[in-house]
């Protein structure tokens, strides 16, 4: 078991040495993303939301992402595809998988 930084939970590190919350949180990007893509309607926000699921890739890919910043795309990501109820699932996912890097109150208002 591995304790992050204060007010975070600690979380068992698979054997890889992966952190499990980056691999789920890296799935939950992927489905955004796919779901995003195969949306046929025009989005305003589109471009918005695809250059934010570009940073959360990069700070999947750094495998160390930073909780205020996942708070951060999370919210620029609600405000771009939130209210596109084709998008709510896979928005919920991300947001249940950005939840773990912090202090679950922190979310409550978001999507």
């Amino acid at each position: 078991m591995r304790s992050d930084a204060v007010g975070q939970r600690t979380v068992p590190v698979a054997d890889s040495g992966v952190d499990p919350r980056v691999s789920g949180l890296s799935v939950a990007v992927n489905r955004l993303r796919a779901e995003l893509d195969a949306y046929p309607a025009q989005l305003r926000d589109r471009y918005a939301a695809e250059e934010e699921l570009d940073v959360l890739e990069e700070q999947v890919a750094d495998g160390a992402p930073v909780p205020t910043e996942l708070r951060q795309s999370l919210l620029l990501l609600v405000a771009a595809v939130g209210s596109v109820s084709a998008l709510s699932e896979p928005m919920t996912e991300l947001r249940k998988a950005i939840e773990l890097f912090g202090d679950p109150s922190e979310f409550r208002r978001v999507n």
